[in-house]
């Protein structure tokens, strides 16, 4: 260590260390995360899903990088300030356009909504009419229980005539629907009565869509990592099916129990386009984390997507507008 000799040198520490040379360690962080954020697919899913972990909380890590920032800026080390650059970039490069606006509604787009109702709501009325208040073509729900069912049904005939529901998945529509059936993604580790999936196909104006709505099962966070597997092997059926979907445009609505980044729902992401703008955090409703709760498209765009206000379930409701081209393709 050097020895202080009463005086500081322009920009130096008591310890006689240049902005240049303090604060390595804050800028390793730095580059770190960035690299976690560029090459987050490098990182193994071989031991606990390690992988899938980090891509559920993936846009957190500007948290990292504003701590780092006021860290280096205590320190005056302009080496970390540097390094923190390449965060910047790559956490601007992978979400800074779900911030710009949208673009102009058009005159045949649908409006989507989105919800896990949750199976414990002590207010499915409340629920069902807040939810079309929100004025969308189509709503999707999940985790709809025999004695809420037929409060739902009621509650959403008036503005919604049109109504499939198989198992504890269903969808309501203002246009007719028709080819209602139960989808079958049940993972083959589940033996009891499992239903949670549903396709239709919806005579909108502009022509008939295919409609999805789906319930992956739940991960759980524990000491050994993430246990996604059910999650993935459910995934995995959906996005056999919709690969299959002879219909387009084809829309897909439900609570997914994962994040767009997360690779676990490649079988999905890989086949559909997801939100272009908006981060809509879902879950939990008390202090949303991400965005489980998803609208995907295939020959067609999910132009924005957002929350609306809670209700009794412990998911916050997702609204999005889908839109088309002219010439389908």
């Amino acid at each position: 260590m050097r020895r202080w000799s009463g005086r500081w040198g322009p920009g130096e520490d008591t310890e006689g260390r240049s902005a240049w040379a303090r604060g390595r360690v804050l800028a390793a962080l730095a580059v770190l995360t960035a690299g976690l954020l560029a090459f987050h697919r490098a990182v193994p899913n071989s031991v606990g899903r390690l992988g899938s972990l980090l891509e559920a909380f993936l846009p957190w890590l500007g948290l990292v990088v504003v701590v780092l920032l006021g860290l280096a800026l205590l320190r005056r080390s302009a080496t970390a300030l540097l390094a923190l650059l390449l965060p910047v970039a790559a956490w601007t490069y992978h979400f800074g356009g779900l911030f710009l606006p949208g673009a102009t509604t058009g005159a045949h787009d649908l409006v989507v909504v989105q919800h896990n109702v949750s199976d414990e709501n002590a207010d499915p009325a409340g629920t069902a009419r807040a939810l079309a208040g929100a004025s969308p073509d189509l709503v999707a729900l999940e985790e709809l229980v025999p004695a809420a069912l037929p409060v739902y049904e009621k509650t959403l005939a008036p503005d919604y005539p049109y109504h499939a529901v198989r198992g504890t998945v269903g969808l309501w529509s203002k246009h007719p629907l028709t080819e209602a059936r139960l989808l079958d993604i049940k993972p083959r580790g589940i033996t009891e009565s499992w239903s949670r999936g549903l396709r239709a196909v919806v005579r909108a104006p502009r022509g008939e869509v295919a409609a999805y709505v789906a319930h992956l099962p739940s991960v759980r966070v524990g000491a050994s990592g993430l246990a996604s597997s059910w999650r993935d092997e459910s995934a995995g059926l959906l996005g056999k099916a919709i690969a299959a979907e002879k219909r387009k445009p084809v829309i897909l609505m439900g609570d997914l129990n994962g994040t767009v980044d997360d690779r676990g729902l490649d079988p999905l992401t890989s086949r559909m386009n997801v939100a272009e703008r908006g981060f809509a955090f879902s879950f939990p409703a008390g202090f949303p984390m991400a965005r489980i709760d998803q609208v995907m498209a295939r020959s067609a765009a999910v132009a924005h997507i957002r929350t609306l206000p809670a209700t009794g379930s412990d998911h916050l409701p997702v609204t999005a507008r889908v839109r088309w081209h002219a010439a389908r393709s």
